[in-house]
């Protein structure tokens, strides 16, 4: 073989390699960025499934504490203002990762002062139907906590697979951009006071 034949065939094994490991960088970015969005869509799937049993909690809740109706009714309204804001995974921004969570956070605290009623009613929390939302309740909180973990997991595979060479270059080329991190709001290490 000739110097200049086996020059083009080195070249063209390096363009294969080449070609063959953007290739794989790519699919491998749109696999973690899916993963991604799966896992965003399963938190928000929690999400939902606690708006779904509040009325319920509420109602239940409301046939032995009429005279409550204040919480009831911040608690319906924190409800009403966390399912009125939905975020896609494609436009997860730290901004609305804020909103989102700050929602979340004031239904959170409108539950905690709905469960407190229970204290002043203890026919309530015998009674068979709230007990059992308020196991789904909890139940549904810890979904909610597995499934911001998992986001959190895929997010990282993500964002490090979008900064990792040579995938920061193919990622740089076909627009992947970091993904937001679920974050605690500022203060959620400090335990919340429910107060009447």
């Amino acid at each position: 073989m000739s110097k200049g034949t086996i020059s083009l065939i080195v070249i063209g094994v390096v363009v294969l390699l080449l070609v063959g490991g953007a290739l794989t960088s790519y699919n491998g970015l749109v696999q973690k960025d899916e993963a991604a969005a799966t896992a965003w869509s399963n938190v928000q799937s929690q999400y939902q499934r606690r708006a779904d049993l509040i009325p319920n909690l509420v109602n239940t809740v409301k046939g032995y504490a009429k005279h409550e109706s204040t919480t009831l009714e911040s608690v319906v309204a924190a409800r009403a203002k966390a399912t009125q804001l939905t975020v896609n995974a494609d436009e997860l921004t730290p901004e609305k990762m804020k909103q989102l969570q700050a929602a979340q956070g004031e239904l959170s605290q409108a539950l905690g002062r709905l469960l407190m009623i229970t204290e002043n009613y203890p026919e309530l929390k015998a009674n068979e139907n709230f007990r059992d939302l308020q196991a789904q309740l909890e139940g549904t909180e810890n979904r909610i906590n597995e499934s911001r973990r998992q986001y959190n997991e895929v997010v990282k595979a993500y964002n490090i697979g979008i900064r990792s060479f040579p995938a920061n270059i193919v990622a740089g080329l076909f627009g992947f951009e970091k993904r937001t991190p679920f974050e605690a709001e500022a203060g959620a290490e400090k335990a919340p006071s429910v107060e009447f």
